[in-house]
């Protein structure tokens, strides 16, 4: 075994790295060069938008209607598109084309906003893809335990209770993502996206294709404009709590600002990132727009306001039973892969500041080289061995103890979609711009962070209602 320096692509190199190994191509900045095109920034994007949030679109629009549901998901793709423009923008600075690259969320703020505001960027950034991951837990878990809860019915009829706990997979995910969170970087991930992506568009297709059968078989289901009514459904204050949480569930469908700056760093160039990552940005934002726009409206159709939270794995569907669970496979993989995107921005943090705290300590620094047969040379660095598996395991614990679906993503789409998607790519934006104060560009611009700003707090207290709702009720050895 030997042992090799060898700098991830969250440390500088130096220029005696560049010296000891000539033959690898470097950009301008002394990094490694970047491979990164539009296919795997697609790749990326789609994998970490088309999620498990596709699965509660059915039950978001019972709540808000044939009306207000397709209008808010239409607002909140528009939304997004247009800040990830700015925000793709922002990427170097002070100009966006030929200005210094940043790149992570924090550096991108630092640059040019400065101040508190680089604290509280990773604060909501890092408190968000912690959220999700643990979130993907939840859903892989509960995806799993739906395979098995599926053979069941089938094999003893839909009236047996077949309860079955979630924890055995929570642990089987974990034990999985241990393995993977070893995949240094960013960099060498874009096979595991466009695999996650594949396995999104199946689960997402097969769930809308069984939607379709199920309209086009007949039976009555009640639909409304405004969805589920008031004292039929529903009470008057269960109404109000479940559309701000509805709200939530859309606003985290198309979360994935988080990850957008470090996406972009996978960018080569030339062509200039920005451009490559706008046009990015529009493939992924209009495809899962359209998905989500047919899941949730046929979904609607099909279920109407009895809809469930998440129409696979909720039991909307029981037969054909075999393609179920062939879709509740596709979710697992695919949200394997989907937590590897949202958690290397968190492992490639913490491993830059422990090097740059401790840059000569050989435990944190060092890559030990093992020959892996037909692979070649595989490597190994202890620290991020220990520390990636920690985290893993914590993730995992806490999602044994909260694993309410519905409550957890609304909770984290509005505690993240405000700050991380509209307000720091607007006020990034101003600062690049120079827009002048109380312009027409400047007000219009303020307005819109306002107003995304309440949605958010509405969407935060229908989501913190249910999750205190599903804690009083809850009982552990059942699928939530």
């Amino acid at each position: 075994m030997t042992e090799l320096e060898k700098k991830s692509m969250y440390v500088e190199q130096t220029p005696e790295t560049l010296e000891i190994d000539p033959n690898k191509n470097f950009d301008d900045d002394g990094r490694v060069k970047r491979t990164g095109t539009l296919v795997t920034a697609s790749a990326h994007i789609i994998t970490a938008v088309i999620g498990s949030g596709v699965l509660s679109l059915a039950w978001a629009i019972s709540q808000l209607g044939w009306v207000a549901g397709p209008a808010v998901l239409v607002a909140f793709s528009f939304i997004t598109y247009f800040t990830s423009t700015l925000l793709a923008d922002s990427y170097r600075s002070p100009g966006p084309v030929h200005g210094n690259r940043n790149y992570t969320y924090m550096d991108v703020v630092r640059s040019h906003l400065g101040g508190g505001k680089v604290q509280l960027c990773g604060l909501a950034q890092y408190g968000n893809l912690i959220g999700v991951t643990i979130g993907y837990t939840i859903t892989a878990s509960i995806s799993m335990v739906a395979v098995e809860r599926s053979n069941c019915y089938h094999k003893h009829g839909h009236h047996v209770t077949c309860s079955i706990s979630n924890y055995p997979y929570m642990i089987i995910f974990a034990v999985i993502q241990i393995i993977l969170s070893q995949i240094p970087n960013f960099h060498e991930l874009s096979w595991l996206s466009i695999v996650a992506a594949v396995m999104s568009f199946a689960y997402s297709s097969i769930g809308l294709g069984l939607s379709i059968a199920k309209v086009a078989g007949g039976g009555r289901v009640r639909t409304s404009l405004t969805g589920v009514t008031v004292g039929v459904d529903v009470s008057g204050s269960e109404k109000v709590w479940k559309s701000f949480q509805a709200i939530g569930d859309i606003a985290f469908a198309y979360a994935y600002s988080t990850v957008l700056i470090e996406i972009q760093d996978t960018l080569k160039s030339p062509p200039p990132e920005n451009k490559v990552m706008k046009k990015a940005s529009l493939i992924g934002v209009s495809t899962t727009t359209m998905f989500y726009i047919l899941c949730g409206c046929v979904g609607y159709a099909a279920f109407g306001n009895k809809a469930p939270g998440n129409f696979l794995t909720g039991f909307g569907f029981y037969e054909p039973f075999w393609l179920i669970d062939f879709a509740n496979v596709c979710i697992a993989i695919h949200l394997i892969g989907a937590y590897q995107v949202f958690a290397q921005p968190i492992f490639g943090y913490v491993e830059k500041r422990c090097s740059q705290k401790w840059p000569e300590n050989k435990f944190i620094g060092t890559e030990h080289a093992i020959d892996v047969p037909l692979c070649g040379s595989w490597y190994i660095n202890l620290f991020r061995l220990l520390w990636r598996t920690v985290y893993v395991i914590v993730t995992a614990v806490i999602a044994m103890i909260f694993p309410f679906f519905n409550d957890f993503l609304g909770l984290i789409g509005a505690a993240s979609f405000y700050p991380l998607t509209v307000y720091f790519p607007i006020e990034m934006h101003i600062a690049q711009a120079k827009i002048p104060k109380y312009s027409f560009t400047w007000i219009w611009l303020k307005i819109l962070s306002w107003a995304c700003l309440i949605v958010s707090l509405v969407a935060a207290a229908g989501s913190i209602q249910g999750l205190a709702h599903d804690v009083k009720k809850y009982k552990p050895f059942e699928t939530q």
